[in-house]
């Protein structure tokens, strides 16, 4: 049971951890402003633009000044 816990417990530290290694180019869908966001967008206000995941800030930064639909603001 003791095993369970600690297994558990590791998890729950490590999962959101992962998580955040994940970046998305969004475009607001009323403004059109692109952004850089740590979580997938869970709502019809934003879509995924670009080439969908990125591990680094850096690369997702990288990546927007290629996107055509973010360059146009």
């Amino acid at each position: 049971m003791k095993k369970i816990f600690a297994t558990m417990l590791l998890v729950s530290f490590v999962t959101p951890a992962l998580a955040a290694d994940e970046f998305f180019i969004v475009q607001d869908v009323k403004t059109k402003k692109c952004t850089i966001v740590d979580k997938r967008p869970t709502t019809t206000e934003t879509t995924v633009v670009g080439n969908g995941v990125f591990k680094t800030r850096v690369e997702a930064e990288t990546g927007m000044k290629t996107v055509k639909v973010c360059t146009t603001n």
